[in-house]
């Protein structure tokens, strides 16, 4: 039975809750290329939704925002995606400040959460980038045939 890398800080008695998810996931997780995020600015109570590709810089406010990985459970499995995350904190002026490092949690955001004052941002999925889903139909001998007319 395949599971999660564990790279993650957590205290004594949250590690019990994510040992658990990774051991009753069963079979190995589909990887997926984009996360979707969530994100709350607490100062204008805007919700924002984030679709952060794989390792890219994705901008939230101050917050620099890269998904390392992105694991989302088989349709036949109960429903729980997960995402490997770092975050940072860069102000005009001043040295990025490394806010968060570690596994979110779709099913429970306040297992593994961002501390800032701020902002809050947690996970919602992991789907496949816009990019791929759009080309799916497309033609691979349609540059050659139309440069040919």
């Amino acid at each position: 039975m395949a599971r999660l890398p564990v790279a993650v800080k957590m205290t004594a008695g949250k590690t019990w809750l994510a040992l658990a998810f990774l051991t009753l996931t069963g079979p190995v997780l589909a990887g997926e290329p984009v996360a979707i995020l969530q994100g709350l600015d607490k100062v204008t109570a805007r919700v924002s939704t984030i679709e952060a590709p794989l390792n890219r810089l994705v901008p939230f406010g101050t917050l620099e925002i890269i998904v390392r990985s992105c694991h989302k459970t088989p349709p036949e499995e109960p429903p729980e995606s997960a995402a490997f995350i770092e975050i940072r904190d860069v102000k005009p002026g001043e040295a990025a400040v490394f806010l968060f490092g570690g596994w979110m949690f779709a099913s429970s955001p306040g297992l593994s959460a961002l501390e800032h004052p701020v902002y809050d941002v947690w996970v919602l999925d992991c789907a496949e980038a816009p990019e791929a889903a759009e080309g799916l139909g497309d033609d691979p001998d349609e540059p050659p045939s139309s440069s040919g007319e």
